[in-house]
């Protein structure tokens, strides 16, 4: 019977692998192609491999719709596992990265940015948007692992939502006074793939890339956090090194994703979540697959923005918020317990 319901779970879990894959390459076609002028798949292929810069068609999609499309692959590969290792770190089904306070040191860097060093460009917002979600998630790790009890969960989301409540103020503070500072933020604040270029990529990739390899070593780890931190450490495994790992990779994951992509919520909470109902609480599992869905969500959350308001967009940022109140509710209706 054991083996039989591993065979099950086995043939589930790919079956969901290969539908997550087949959703993000249709997730990408539709990116390249959809928009206010649409172009059939032929000629994006041909874009792609023929580039010629006389037509207009090649033009948009290898100038325009290829550097959105690749930031929303990393940016959406980034926040679903950002969002995965922060439920297992915290025992918390509904933990998102914003619970480091990644999302409001991004702004505060933002900020100081706009403020103090006169950048207007979304892409000169790059680095000081890191290095903002960095400095937080660090002084939350930091704080929250003082103590007898240092980096338990409970501590953890505390010191997380503290932080995230000070540097929001912060914000606020900085908006209501600097007129010209809310000009410049309010767009990239919403979460967007269309306000940058590949330039941006090109100076996180290799921070998000050490992020998601971070994340899948941290997985067997996250596993034996899920059994409580005293049976993890009964069977000699060290949940301070995990934990450790663990914040590394999500300030990596979730400061890149923000710097490239804005603050773009809801998308790392529920993709780990409703990939748990389908696939159990492997972390194995829910990493792998949480990549090629997570992208795929991001996209199509784009490509819908693209097509609802003509001949304006809807930024993918609030495509994915409008899509994921909804779910949230659906999930705390269903009455799941939440811990900490």
């Amino acid at each position: 019977m054991i083996a039989a319901a591993q065979r099950t779970g086995h043939a589930r879990t790919a079956w969901v692998s290969a539908a997550a894959i087949a959703l993000l390459v249709v997730a990408v076609l539709l990116s390249l192609g959809v928009g206010a002028r649409p172009i059939v798949p032929a000629t994006v292929l041909d874009a792609l491999l023929r580039f010629d810069p006389s037509d207009n068609d090649h033009v948009v999609v290898v100038t325009q719709r290829l550097p959105r499309t690749i930031i929303g692959l990393l940016a959406g590969i980034a926040l679903a596992l950002a969002g995965t290792v922060m439920q297992g770190l915290t025992r918390n089904p509904f933990a998102d990265p914003g619970l480091l306070g990644v999302n409001a040191g991004a702004s505060v860097g933002v900020l100081l940015a706009i403020t103090l060093a006169g950048i207007t460009r979304p892409s000169g917002f790059v680095w000081f948007a890191f290095g903002g979600a960095a400095i937080a998630a660090v002084a939350v790790a930091l704080i929250g692992s003082r103590g007898p009890d240092g980096s338990a969960p409970a501590k953890l989301a505390l010191t997380g939502a503290a932080i995230t409540a000070g540097l929001t103020s912060l914000t606020l503070l900085v908006l209501t006074t600097q007129s010209a500072a809310l000009d410049v933020y309010r767009y990239w604040s919403v979460g967007a793939l269309n306000a940058r270029g590949l330039d941006s990529v090109v100076l996180v990739f290799g921070p998000i890339v050490i992020g998601v390899v971070l994340a899948l070593v941290s997985a067997r780890g996250l596993d034996l956090i899920a059994l409580g931190d005293e049976t993890a450490t009964g069977l000699g495994h060290s949940v301070g090194r995990t934990r450790t790992v663990g914040v590394l990779a999500s300030v990596l994951l979730a400061g890149g994703a923000t710097a490239i992509a804005g603050p773009v919520v809801f998308l790392g909470l529920v993709v780990p979540h409703a990939l748990r109902a389908i696939v159990g609480g492997s972390y194995g599992r829910l990493l792998w697959i949480g990549m090629p869905l997570g992208a795929a969500l991001l996209l199509f959350a784009d490509v819908i923005g693209r097509v609802v308001a003509p001949p304006g967009e809807v930024q993918a940022g609030v495509v994915i918020a409008f899509i994921g109140a909804p779910v949230l509710i659906a999930l705390v209706l269903r009455g799941q317990k939440v811990t900490l």
